[in-house]
């Protein structure tokens, strides 16, 4: 009679195995994950990705700076609660196809009418000779229970891979936040040094400016140039005064920014600033593009979510085929506590199986099989994207190094011959030789050429921090 049950218990799994085999047919999209053979001409592998930031950047105020970033910043923190989230949903998906054990007692007591079914049978019911049943009838239990479903098709296992790969994805997705952060407050910090320049180069203007002010109201007073003359370089002077304190809010403004992404309330931020125009971007090797799938964060984590959409739709199609549960208890029942743990009297266990598929109506099991396979498809093409605008940030940076080193260049013979225009020029006009409006124009191109050139060496520095940051440095 056993064997004969349970060959019809196959016979049943393996006809509704049958039954259910036709799933619905998917339109699917495999990744492209060919990249260029190099950028440019250079095929030469050696990567400045590679470099630990603390070797990468050599100001010890700057490495200061992002050592306590990485340990204070609110929005990285965040993000590392993000990872302890990821992992216990791996240690919940783990323990799904894993049996669930579990122990439980009871106690109780039962009335039955003496005229129903059930109470005239207790009535007449010997438990020991020469007594009834009792009345009201007690009850106490106490046992072990087990449920296991049996993982046939890999639903349970694949939709724990998909979680480690959604785990591993927010760690990887944690380190492209870590080189975010140290992309910005490196850029940060260069542009404060670039306006702690600029406000310098502004009180110089102001010194010379003031200078030619008093010449000129000298010559006024010696009838050699008109009132208009000192109303122009007054106003003139003015305006350059009127820059400092713009200057000055914005290097307020850009501390407290490097102190909100440190983490902390506004406090000085300790720099350099008298040697910035003389800094050298370090020298960039930019590798070959096929190193951005290993070296770029944001790239490994869109490979990992398209791995754990490939997994979702497995598990997705696994629903569509029958699942076998099977449980167990055992443990003691009897309605004195001192024949509770008599045996094999109070003996009970039990033990089954549970073989479920889907028949009809499966409108719900197709809808997430087909949310599956499109979020797979739109997975595929993040990563796609990801990976395309991971090859034009470096070609981009690497375009903008070659053209700002020129345009520096170029800078810097423009500020040399303004800079002796400004001596020329107020040489000529003592001795009545130029016009006051030449000096006020010569002045101001000057100024406009200088700023020019802070600005060149700020993009400049900014450039080195974003091809690294392109290239996927700084999460190591």
């Amino acid at each position: 009679m056993t064997n004969k049950i349970i060959h019809q218990f196959v016979g049943v799994f393996f006809l509704s195995i049958l039954f259910l085999a036709c799933t619905p047919t998917l339109v699917t999209k495999t990744e492209n994950t060919t990249t260029p053979v190099g950028f440019g001409n250079s095929q030469d592998t050696t990567n400045t990705a590679t470099v630990k930031w603390k070797n990468f950047f050599t100001d010890p105020n700057l490495v200061a700076l992002i050592d306590t970033a990485l340990h204070n910043n609110q929005e990285l923190n965040v993000t590392l609660q993000e990872i302890e989230i990821a992992r216990n949903e791996v240690r919940a998906r783990k323990g799904e196809y894993l049996p669930f054990v579990g122990i439980g007692a009871s106690a109780g007591v039962d009335k039955h009418g003496r005229y129903t079914a059930r109470g005239s049978s207790e009535a007449t019911t010997e438990i020991m000779p020469g007594k009834e049943t009792p009345e009201p009838l007690q009850n106490y239990m106490m046992g072990a229970y087990a449920t296991w479903e049996v993982d046939i098709w890999n639903k349970l296992h694949n939709a724990k891979k998909s979680a480690v790969c959604r785990y591993l994805a927010t760690v990887e997705g944690k380190n492209f936040v870590v080189t975010n952060l140290i992309a910005e407050i490196a850029n940060s910090y260069f542009e404060l040094l670039a306006l702690d320049n600029q406000l310098d180069l502004v009180k110089q203007n102001i010194e010379i400016q003031s200078d030619a002010l008093l010449i000129v109201r000298q010559q006024k007073q010696a009838a050699r140039v008109t009132e208009l003359a000192v109303r122009r370089f007054e106003a003139q002077v003015l305006n350059t005064r009127s820059l400092q304190f713009g200057i000055q809010q914005s290097i307020t403004e850009m501390e407290n920014h490097l102190n909100f992404l440190v983490g902390r309330y506004p406090q000085p931020i300790q720099r350099d600033s008298q040697n910035f125009n003389s800094l050298i971007p370090n020298t960039i090797q930019a590798g070959i593009p096929s190193q951005l799938l290993e070296n770029r964060t944001d790239v490994k984590q869109a490979e990992l979510q398209l791995v754990a959409a490939k997994l979702d739709v497995k598990v997705a199609k696994a629903r569509f085929y029958p699942s076998l549960g099977i449980s167990a208890g055992i443990g003691f029942e009897a309605f004195n506590p001192s024949y509770l743990i008599k045996s094999p009297q109070s003996l009970l266990y039990s033990l089954a199986g549970d073989l479920t598929a889907p028949l009809i109506n499966r409108n719900a099991i197709k809808a997430a099989y087909y949310s599956a396979n499109a979020m797979q498809i739109q997975a595929v093409y993040n990563y796609e994207r990801i990976l395309l605008n991971a090859y034009i940030e470096v070609a981009n940076q690497l375009s903008m190094i070659n053209n700002l080193g020129n345009t520096y260049d170029l800078k810097a013979q423009e500020v040399q011959a303004l800079t002796q225009s400004i001596t020329i020029s107020n040489n000529l006009f003592r001795s009545a030789r130029a016009d006051y409006m030449e000096v006020l124009l010569t002045q101001r191109d000057a100024l406009e050429s200088r700023f020019e050139l802070i600005e060149t060496k700020k993009q400049q520095m900014n450039a080195m921090v974003n091809i690294y940051h392109a290239l996927g440095g700084g999460w190591n």
